[in-house]
């Protein structure tokens, strides 16, 4: 299940971002338009990574109420390392696998604290990268499919490793 999670984030961010590249390949309107698709896209690719994360959890056995909690699991598989490491080094909990001990052992006003934090990290580190993604995908010629879709790949694949990193190993059974 979560290779299959897995291997259809990667090929919905990568299918997006090469479409909205492919765009600019259209004579004359093409910039525009892959400019104004570019928004709709950074949007989807939010929401597929928050979808990806919240399912890697339920997969992992571990129920998330909380919104803070949610965020947190978010920002942090979003962010990869860096997130990680904010995590580990604000709920001063140590350990290979922190997407457990972020629902189970954090308490709430911590976790409040670490999205603060990662907060700022993800808009100023996710925005630079979209920003760049947005400028390399209007490139002429289906330069910009390339780019569009070589990126997003590649930052879909960073969020993979992330959640190995936050989860571990698969659960042996889902229920």
């Amino acid at each position: 299940m979560i290779r299959n999670l897995e291997r259809m984030y990667v090929s919905a961010l990568t299918g997006t971002g090469a479409a909205v590249g492919g765009a600019a390949a259209a004579p004359g309107v093409g910039t525009g338009i892959a400019l104004a698709l570019s928004a709709g896209e950074v949007l989807s690719s939010l929401e597929l990574s928050a979808l990806f994360a919240l399912s890697i959890a339920e997969v992992h056995g571990v129920g998330i109420d909380e919104i803070e909690r949610r965020r947190t699991i978010v920002m942090g598989i979003m962010l990869g390392g860096s997130g990680s490491a904010t995590i580990t080094k604000v709920a001063e909990r140590t350990g290979q696998h922190w997407g457990r001990q972020v629902v189970a052992k954090v308490p709430l006003e911590t976790l409040r604290q670490i999205n603060k934090i990662l907060g700022k990290n993800f808009i100023t580190k996710y925005g630079t990268k979209q920003g760049i993604i947005v400028l390399g995908r209007v490139a002429p010629f289906g330069i910009g499919a390339l780019i569009g879709g070589g990126a997003n790949a590649a930052m879909a694949t960073l969020a993979v490793k992330a959640s190995r990193r936050a989860f571990g190993p698969p659960p042996p059974s889902w229920p």
